[in-house]
C-alpha cells in the first residue's frame, strides 16, 4: 500500500490565511512562527489556542495552513524575516530554517491596492484574487486578515482601503477579521452586507500590549472603589507602526481603543491623554508608560506608573494566528455575524462584555460551543 497516498487522502484540506499587509512585521512574523511551531522548532508561547482550554475543539493545525495575501511592499518575506531576525524578533537562524514556507508564502502575495476611497474596482480585484488562490490551493475556507497599516478615519461617506478589502473579503464568501484600528467593517455601508453575508468576523484592533494593560487594571479600581482622577500615557514606536502613527489622524484612530478600554471600565472616561511618538531608532521595539492619578480612602491621593517594553510583532502574532484557527473553526460550525467570545483579543470588540474576566468567560463558552460542534475528517485536536 502507498502510504504517502493513503497520508494525502485522510488529510483534512488545509485552511486558507490571506493577509492584508502580508510583507509587514506582523504578517512576516505570523507566517515564520506557523512554521516554526509546526515543525516542533519552538513552543507556543502566547497561543491561547494551545492550551488545554481549547483541547477537543478541533481547530486546523497550524502545519496546514496556507498563506497569501496583499501588499504595497515589495520585499520578499526570505528577506524581510532576516531583517526581522537582525533586529532579535525573530531568533536568529529561524529564516533559513523556515525558508520554504517563507517563500510559498511570498509566491502567493498579490500587488496590494493603491486606488483611492471608494474606488469599487478594488473589491471586484481583491475578490478575484481571492477566488484565484481558493481554487489553486484548495482550502477549505480562506481567512481574510488585516494587519496592514492603520489608517485614518474616514471623512466621507466613501470605502477607505481598509473596507474595500473587507467587502471583497465578504463577496468571496471568506470569514474575515480586522486586527487593526481602520475602519473595515465598521463602515456603515458594509453593515447590511455584513448582516446578509451568513460569514463569521470579528474586530478591531488588536489588544497586544499598553491597552491590555489597561484592560486588567481599569476593573482594579473600579471595583476596589477608587476614584481614578486621571490617566495618560505615552508610546514611543519605530519601524513601520511608528511611521505609520506619526500622522496625528491614524494616532487618533488608533487611541479610540486605548480610551474604550478605560470608559468601559471605569464607567467615564477620565481626565489624559496618550501620545504616540515615533521614535525610528527603536525599531520594531516600543515602550509604553501610564500614569495613573487616583484618590483613595479620605480623598488620600495616590499615583500608579507603569513601563510596557516589548515588541509588537512577537506579541502580535500568536493572537493573529488563534484568532485565524477559532474563525475557520467557527466558519466550519455554522456561526456567522459578529463571532461571541472575541472580544478577549479586541480593544474595540464587535460585541462581548467590556471587561478582561468577562472577555475570558466568553472566550471558554466560545470553545466549549466548538467543541461540541460536529468535527471535520481529521481535523486537528
Amino acid at each position: 500500500m502507498n502510504t504517502s497516498l493513503s497520508r494525502k487522502q485522510t488529510e483534512p484540506p488545509p485552511t486558507g490565511v490571506w493577509l492584508v499587509g502580508a510583507r509587514g512585521s506582523v504578517a512576516t512574523t505570523v507566517v515564520a512562527g506557523a512554521a516554526a511551531l509546526a515543525a516542533g522548532l519552538h513552543q507556543p508561547l502566547g497561543m491561547v489556542t494551545e492550551t488545554p482550554a481549547f483541547a477537543g475543539c478541533a481547530l486546523p493545525a497550524l502545519g496546514r495552513l496556507v498563506f497569501g495575501g496583499h501588499d504595497t511592499a515589495c520585499t520578499p518575506l526570505p528577506k524581510r524575516a532576516e531583517q526581522l531576525a537582525a533586529a532579535g524578533v525573530l531568533p536568529v537562524g529561524l529564516p533559513d530554517a523556515v525558508h520554504r514556507e517563507l517563500a510559498a508564502a511570498d509566491a502567493e502575495i498579490r500587488a496590494g491596492e493603491r486606488g483611492s476611497p471608494g474606488d469599487t474596482g478594488a473589491v471586484e480585484r481583491i475578490a478575484a484574487d481571492l477566488a484565484d488562490f481558493t481554487r489553486r490551493r484548495a482550502p477549505a475556507r480562506t481567512v481574510v486578515v488585516n494587519v496592514a497599516s492603520t489608517e485614518a478615519a474616514p471623512n466621507g461617506g466613501e470605502l477607505p482601503p481598509s473596507s474595500l478589502y473587507a467587502a471583497a473579503a465578504l463577496r468571496a464568501g471568506c470569514p474575515y477579521l480586522n486586527f487593526t484600528p481602520s475602519t473595515g467593517l465598521h463602515h456603515p455601508a458594509l453593515r447590511p452586507l455584513a448582516e446578509t453575508s451568513a460569514l463569521p468576523y470579528a474586530g478591531r484592533d488588536g489588544k497586544t500590549g499598553q491597552t491590555l494593560l489597561r484592560a486588567v487594571l481599569a476593573p482594579m479600581f473600579a471595583q476596589r472603589a477608587l476614584a481614578v482622577r486621571a490617566w495618560s500615557g505615552a508610546n514611543l514606536l519605530g519601524g513601520g507602526d511608528g511611521a505609520a502613527l506619526s500622522d496625528p489622524a491614524a494616532a487618533a484612530a488608533k487611541n479610540a481603543g486605548k480610551e474604550r478600554v478605560l470608559a468601559d471600565n471605569l464607567g467615564a472616561l477620565p481626565e489624559g491623554e496618550v501620545h504616540i511618538d515615533d521614535v525610528p531608532a527603536l525599531g520594531e521595539w516600543k515602550t509604553a508608560w501610564d500614569h495613573v492619578a487616583f484618590d483613595g480612602f479620605l480623598g488620600t491621593r495616590m499615583v500608579l506608573q507603569t513601563i510596557w517594553q516589548g515588541c509588537d510583532s512577537a506579541l502580535a502574532a500568536p493572537l493573529v494566528l488563534d484568532l485565524v484557527r477559532i474563525m475557520a473553526r467557527a466558519h466550519e460550525a455554522g456561526i456567522s455575524g459578529p463571532v461571541p467570545g472575541l472580544g478577549f483579543y479586541f480593544k474595540d470588540p464587535d460585541c462581548g462584555p467590556p471587561d478582561l474576566a468577562g472577555q475570558w468567560a466568553a472566550l471558554l463558552a466560545l470553545a466549549g460551543r466548538l467543541r461540541a460542534a460536529e468535527p471535520t475528517r481529521g481535523a486537528d485536536s
